[in-house]
């Protein structure tokens, strides 16, 4: 576990203001760590979905180095030329190496993957330094039987790949640390990486003062949790330092019932590793990430609000095992459908009219049955009017619907014929017969709209869109109406 200096010139840039913290300072630092998808080991070519076995010592396996690479220069790190492995000896049960009582834990310490880097929080307008990143094999994994009172190992997983994160000291409340994970969370989506487990290290002092004694707090499972954790222990060590005591440096737990931290007095009594699981969304293969995706989309005319919600509903970005492909996501969908088509206009039904359709039905999008070109052909027919419209608007959700529903590969103009929902051409003689018609029969609402009452008009134009049996376009006949009944008048 990498330990980081705690004189980060940021230090006293911090959240001194908080109420919460009754004057003091906090400053917290972040060690990701992310399982690499890798069907290898970091030192063998043992697969790791074989039996349980015992690692045996290989080269660095290539897909491993190219994971790690690749998250260093999307977190802005410089990738060092030469990286070297140090053997941490000491006693784990849950990681084997063939020597007894010894197991290798890859600390890249003098000689990491990368030095150095950065991370954009939006939100809170901050940047998180980013130390180093370095790799590091995984234990193996405990499992306790309480009906059998048994306890059972499963080594296979030993010796699999992990990539530390290292963070700076930058930041100073949960909130901070909570959108940090986040955004690492969402750069990590792009790249290989699966599970994500992270150790905060926290600590306070006042303001102009000296950092103070930190504590680590180990294996948290995901963001809520982390950000509880880090309150508590903020408020204990105000707790112990408004007292006169001094706290001590140590590695804590943390008990989500009592939502409070615990010293931990030896490594093999620490709690058994858990994972914050990333939601993988898939990527196209120029690989973009989450600031340039962005922008992009706000480049495009998109607002912040829409962005966000295409950014955070964008599950599907995964990268598979060894850094292949998956299928695209919710901006991959948006593109395809966007491509030729005003951007607003496309964002608004898929954010507005499909999220909310697919809510409906207690789906996500990666249920989603409706194929990019199917929705960009109802757009096309929505905008150019080829559908019908009734005062309640376009028939283009009900052809959504239509399609949610019954899911095939009909096309959208397909399914408006078969339910009588292309319009009749504007130009067609029924409609002016149906208005004279309407108009006749209800002469004392034109004579309403005559006297300036315009309002009324919507009574004659549900009576000829009755005519029409819906086929007729709603506002073609509020003009023809009203163009009739001027005439008329003259």
């Amino acid at each position: 576990m990498h330990r980081w200096s705690r004189s980060h010139s940021t230090l006293a840039e911090n959240a001194s203001g908080d109420p919460r913290w009754f004057g003091w300072q906090v400053v917290v630092g972040i060690e990701a760590h992310a399982q690499i998808k890798s069907r290898k080991k970091l030192f063998s070519d043992s697969w790791t979905n074989d039996p349980p076995n015992l690692p045996q010592l290989a080269d660095l396996t290539q897909p491993v180095l190219l994971s790690g690479v690749r998250t260093a220069l999307a977190l802005n790190s410089n990738v060092q030329r030469r990286s070297t492995f140090d053997r941490k000896h000491y006693f784990y049960k849950d990681l084997p190496a063939g020597y007894q009582l010894l197991n290798i834990t890859v600390q890249l310490r003098s000689s990491p993957i990368s030095l150095g880097g950065y991370l954009m929080l939006a939100n809170c307008m901050r940047k998180v330094g980013i130390k180093q990143i370095q790799l590091e094999q995984d234990t193996g994994k405990s499992t306790f039987d309480v009906h059998l009172g048994k306890s059972s190992i499963d080594l296979n997983r030993a010796g699999t790949a992990l990539l530390e994160i290292v963070s700076d000291p930058d930041m100073s409340s949960p909130e901070e640390a909570g959108e940090y994970v986040r955004t690492l969370q969402a750069v990590l989506r792009r790249l290989p990486q699966g599970s994500l487990r992270c150790d905060v290290n926290v600590s306070i002092n006042k303001k102009g003062e000296p950092a103070g004694t930190r504590c680590e707090i180990k294996n948290l499972n995901s963001v809520k949790n982390m950000q509880v954790a880090i309150a508590s222990e903020v408020f204990r060590h105000i707790e112990i330092l408004t007292s006169g005591q001094e706290v001590k440096q140590e590695t804590r737990g943390f008990d989500e019932e009592k939502a409070e931290t615990f010293s931990i007095a030896k490594q093999e009594d620490a709690p058994d590793y858990r994972y914050m699981q990333i939601q993988h969304p898939t990527s196209s293969p120029d690989r973009e990430l989450p600031d340039a995706t962005r922008e992009r989309l706000l480049a495009q005319g998109l607002s912040a609000q829409d962005t966000g919600v295409l950014m955070t509903a964008d599950a599907g970005r995964e990268v598979g095992m060894d850094g292949t492909f998956g299928q695209g996501g919710v901006v991959a969908y948006f593109d395809a459908v966007s491509e030729g088509r005003d951007p607003k206009i496309v964002v608004n039904w898929i954010v507005q009219v499909l999220f909310g359709q697919l809510a409906a039905r207690s789906q996500t999008f990666t249920e989603n049955q409706i194929m990019a070109a199917q929705l960009g052909s109802l757009i096309d027919m929505v905008q150019s009017g080829v559908i019908t419209v009734s005062q309640q608007g376009p028939s283009g959700k009900l052809i959504l619907r239509l399609m949610l529903d019954n899911p095939s590969s009909k096309t959208p103009e397909e399914l408006a014929k078969e339910h009588s929902l292309i319009a009749l051409d504007k130009g067609d003689s029924s409609m002016e017969a149906w208005c004279r018609e309407v108009i006749g029969s209800n002469p004392e609402v034109a004579d309403a709209i005559r006297a300036g009452n315009v309002n009324v008009v919507n009574k004659l134009v549900g009576r000829v869109m009755k005519k029409s049996r819906g086929t007729a376009d709603a506002l073609s006949v509020r003009k023809l109406l009203l163009e009739i009944i001027a005439a008329k008048g003259a």
